[in-house]
């Protein structure tokens, strides 16, 4: 069973003032944070969809371990990302784990939970004290319906909504926090 990490860092950080997958916390680049959490956590491979200052992000950030992606229509929103980003997948993958650059809390620990549930047909996103959030997996029998319906900044919520998903504490070894204005950084 193989389990790909999709990495969603193309956006043009709008509210942030600046794409956030050049924003530097504890010493990295956030797309640096955010990859090698999905590596640790078991997913391979990573694919990191990239948009807003793509050859700036590819020239200062290490990921090496990474497939980088373009996003031609970023600007348009996540939605976007996710389409790019689940169609690159191989037919060897079973679920994809997909994570925004802009949840430094999310933990390698958090990925493994999710890692370990994967099969063609689940859907399971992370929770934090209820509160849906970060990382979501998604098996492969979904993907065809959660790229039809991603649209805007929606990514996989429209068909997530209508359907029965997985929920998945994750309080205890991660935070799901976005951080959309400098401010949210924890």
């Amino acid at each position: 069973m193989t389990v790909a990490g999709l990495l969603l860092a193309a956006g043009g950080g709008r509210r942030y003032g600046m794409p956030k997958a050049l924003v530097h916390h504890r010493g990295r680049l956030f797309v640096e944070l955010a990859a090698d959490v999905l590596h640790d956590g078991g997913c391979a491979p990573v694919v990191v969809v990239l948009g807003a200052l793509a050859e700036d992000v590819r020239s200062t950030a290490s990921l090496s371990g990474a497939s980088l992606v373009d996003n031609p229509d970023w600007a348009s929103g996540m939605g976007s990302s996710l389409r790019v980003g689940l169609s690159t997948l191989g037919d060897d993958i079973t679920a994809v784990v997909v994570l925004p650059v802009d949840t430094p809390g999310v933990t390698a620990a958090a990925v493994r939970r999710f890692v370990g549930m994967a099969s063609v047909d689940v859907l399971a996103r992370a929770t934090y004290d209820g509160v849906p959030g970060h990382p979501v997996l998604l098996g492969r029998e979904h993907w065809a319906g959660v790229a039809a319906l991603a649209d805007g900044d929606e990514g996989a919520r429209p068909y997530l909504a209508r359907h029965d998903v997985t929920r998945v504490p994750c309080e205890d070894v991660a935070g799901g926090a976005d951080v959309d204005r400098p401010e949210d950084l924890p």
